[in-house]
């Protein structure tokens, strides 16, 4: 008796047709779906049934188009671009104006304590500079001057700090990785 409504097997019609609505190259398609350019060759020249993960996966892409646009990174709105993630995980893409201290943030992740800022959807130059301390030792801590030394850094600053550590904190699996 089956257990889940899915189809048995793709062809290569299925497979061009999907990676046709989501207007994607070959390439482009392989990237997204994680599997090497020649396996969508094969797979859209096959004559043969195709099986295996692909076939659960096609059935997702096609149901949930609209969930697919939600996956794309936009275009970089200002000049500094970091990536909060959780493992290989992209949580927040955050994009930042700091000569006029604007914040722009899309959030990858439903679960608020995966996400740079929270529940905070419109997070201000502030809250952004705040999230950057959160990220990095304090202040405070003692011995300062000689871990920034070893951090090859003049004075306390978090971005600079972020830019060394990638914002890696003992305990946690988030980090920063920063695109200027």
């Amino acid at each position: 008796m089956e257990k889940y409504a899915i189809p048995e097997y793709v062809t290569q019609e299925d497979i061009k047709r999907v990676r046709k609505k989501l207007n994607m190259s070959q390439k482009e398609f392989a990237l997204f779906i994680n599997v090497s350019k020649p396996t969508v060759e094969r797979w859209e020249t096959s004559k043969e049934k195709i099986n295996g993960p692909i076939v659960l996966l096609l059935k997702m892409i096609e149901d949930n188009m609209d969930y697919i646009s939600m996956l794309e990174i936009p275009n970089k709105r200002y000049p500094l671009r970091l990536f909060y993630m959780k493992k290989s995980s992209l949580c927040t893409l955050i994009d930042v104006d700091n000569i006029n201290q604007k914040v722009i943030i899309k959030n990858y992740t439903n679960n608020i304590f995966d996400r740079a800022f929270g529940k905070n959807l419109n997070p201000s130059y502030e809250d952004y500079e705040e999230f950057l301390k959160e990220r990095c030792f304090p202040e405070t801590r003692d011995k300062l001057k000689l871990v920034l030394e070893d951090l090859g850094l003049p004075f306390y600053d978090p971005f600079l700090i972020i830019q060394k550590t990638e914002g890696r904190m003992a305990g946690d699996n988030f980090w920063i990785r920063i695109e200027e």
